[in-house]
């Protein structure tokens, strides 16, 4: 094979697992000129490969290992196979040709190290850390892309972050809580009366309800100020922020006095294409 046909190749592979594991944000993607789209999408492989980490070892330390592989790949430590690897590559060139900040992506990778123990999230800070180091360097990553970095995309993108993150925690909190992870901040737990094995349970409690309700209403309040920072942003840059239009529903679905936080969600993937559609047209992502 020769080097275009393997760049074509690296790039369907990166685009094909985020496809595969990641829809929303690869639908999103579909919004994007196709050389900053390819770019993105070979930094959401790299969300997609080290996020999925802890589903493929039975044990911390293999999951260590594989991290591990990456940080060094981006330190350019690495003892091989990067060339060999889809992903990488294609992450290495989006490096070069948008100039990635490689500290941004090395916290990516370091933050996940806490997916793969079962020691639970102790505090509220600890989340929005986590989060700020995850979905809102996803945005920014994004933003960069797209040639845009400013004090104001970085806030935006961290208010954007933190309503995709706390969504997600409870969007994960059947599969979570079979697997005795918790996400939800412990912290926020107790003040309601609630133990780490009440949420393992899998049952909604009037507590655990409150208590969600509480972290629903935190996630609300970073969307409503995304929201209105997205107003002042450069029209080129709003495609990375289109997820904020499926968080907004499911936000809202969460916060219904009849939604099971135990019960799986799926969203189709043609609705979703749906969504982001329209939110594409509108200025407020409605």
């Amino acid at each position: 094979m020769n080097g275009g046909e393997g760049n074509r190749e690296s790039a369907s592979f990166c685009a094909d697992l985020v496809r595969s594991h990641d829809f929303a944000r690869y639908a999103s993607t579909l919004f994007m000129p196709s050389d900053q789209r390819r770019a993105l999408l070979a930094v959401y492989a790299l969300n997609v490969e080290i996020s999925r980490v802890r589903e493929q070892v039975s044990q911390p330390l293999p999951g260590e290992m594989r991290l591990q592989w990456w940080s060094d790949m981006l330190a350019g430590t690495s003892h091989g196979g990067v060339e060999g690897n889809p992903v990488a590559a294609e992450l290495m060139q989006a490096i070069r040709s948008y100039r990635l900040p490689v500290e941004r992506l090395s916290r990516l990778i370091d933050e996940h190290q806490f997916d793969l123990y079962n020691d639970p999230m102790p505090t509220m800070a600890a989340l929005e850390g986590y989060i700020n180091d995850t979905a809102s360097a996803l945005f920014s990553l994004g933003a960069a892309i797209c040639g845009r970095q400013s004090d104001e995309i970085e806030h935006l993108a961290r208010h954007a972050g933190l309503a995709q993150g706390i969504a997600q925690v409870i969007a994960a909190l059947p599969l979570d809580a079979s697997r005795r992870q918790l996400f939800v901040p412990l912290q926020l737990l107790q003040q309601h009366g609630i133990g780490m094995e009440l949420v393992f349970v899998g049952k909604q409690t009037p507590k655990l309800r409150v208590a969600l309700e509480q972290l629903i209403a935190e996630g609300r309040g970073h969307l409503k100020t995304a929201l209105a920072l997205l107003e002042s942003v450069p029209p080129e840059v709003r495609p990375v922020f289109l997820p904020l239009a499926l968080i907004r529903r499911d936000l809202q679905r969460m916060s219904r006095a009849d939604s099971d936080p135990f019960a799986t969600h799926v969203t189709s993937r043609l609705r979703i294409l749906w969504m982001l559609w329209r939110a594409s047209r509108s200025k407020e992502f409605s």
